[in-house]
């Protein structure tokens, strides 16, 4: 953050991957909604962008043209202006943005800054990293394609705009370290930990069953073995729903972690403005010594 003055300062961030989906426009506007999510996930608005390609020289540039199409959708939705951008030959196609957005310094959303007795709220489903390997695995129903690409492709400006107002004591977007990493990082930054209600989690439609069926990317493994010491899972939790949990997601929700009291208004504005959830997942709690920070039953 780099303070302008009292009621202004810049954040800037950065993020590009490979393609997850197949079609260049699709993939435009998620690597685009994914790089915006950082700044709504600081309670801020994005003001500039540019853009940031990697692209084999074999390729057709036409495939180019459509992945920043469908940026530069993303990029007006969010009410941003482009200003340009780098690109590289590179042996594997990879695009995101670099973000530049607008927070109050005082009052910007801080990962760590969850209170105990707060409730935590997100504001998409679960399920990308299923989903998007599915796709690369030719083993996903287009209906089912389709639904993940136009929600991985959804801003988090409108959630993000309809709690503005609100104490928001804590926030961040669910990403590449899929929600328990996430949500470990928002408990572990406030000094506390974190109980999950397995039966509130919401996950998109067929994203348990891929799962049922061994369809899991990478990051699933790797969650598990990193994060997996500092989480405790009941008996009862659905084994598909455990292994989701530490899944990867692309361009997921928004964890917000709000008082108790504020819970029922932060769910009905995320309601009214048309955010894809509000689902209220568990509460942060006093850490406590022999406890893991993050438990889901």
């Amino acid at each position: 953050m780099f303070r302008l003055d009292g009621e202004r300062a810049l954040v800037q961030t950065v993020d590009f991957f490979p393609p997850i989906v197949d079609d260049p426009r699709w993939f435009g506007r998620i690597a685009a909604a994914n790089s915006l999510s950082d700044v709504y996930a600081m309670g801020g608005r994005a003001i500039t962008v540019m853009n940031l390609v990697g692209w084999p020289k074999e390729l057709p540039l036409e495939l180019l043209g459509e992945v920043l199409a469908g940026g530069l959708e993303k990029t007006i939705e969010a009410g941003a202006v482009l200003c340009g951008g780098h690109s590289i030959v590179d042996a594997e196609v990879k695009y995101g943005l670099s973000v530049t957005g607008l927070v109050h310094p005082q009052r910007f959303w801080r990962n760590g800054g969850a209170r105990a007795g707060d409730v935590l709220v997100l504001t998409k489903p679960l399920g990308m990293g299923p989903i998007s390997t599915a796709i690369k695995r030719e083993r996903c129903s287009p209906e089912l394609a389709l639904a993940a690409m136009q929600q991985m492709a959804t801003l988090n400006k409108v959630a993000c705009e309809a709690v503005l107002d609100l104490a928001v004591h804590g926030a961040t977007d669910v990403t590449g370290f899929g929600l328990v990493g996430h949500a470990l990082e928002m408990a572990d930054g406030a000094g506390l930990r974190l109980e999950l209600q397995a039966s509130a989690l919401p996950v998109l439609a067929g994203a348990l069953e891929l799962v049922r069926d061994g369809v899991m990317s990478g990051g699933c493994k790797r969650g598990k073995a990193h994060y997996g010491p500092k989480v405790a899972i009941g008996a009862g939790v659905d084994p598909a729903l455990a292994d989701l949990v530490f899944d990867a997601e692309t361009s997921g929700g928004l964890l917000l972690a709000v008082a108790a009291a504020d819970a029922a208004a932060v769910v009905r504005r995320l309601r009214d403005a048309g955010a894809l959830c509000h689902a209220e997942l568990g509460t942060f709690e006093p850490a406590a010594a022999g406890v893991p920070p993050l438990s889901l039953r």
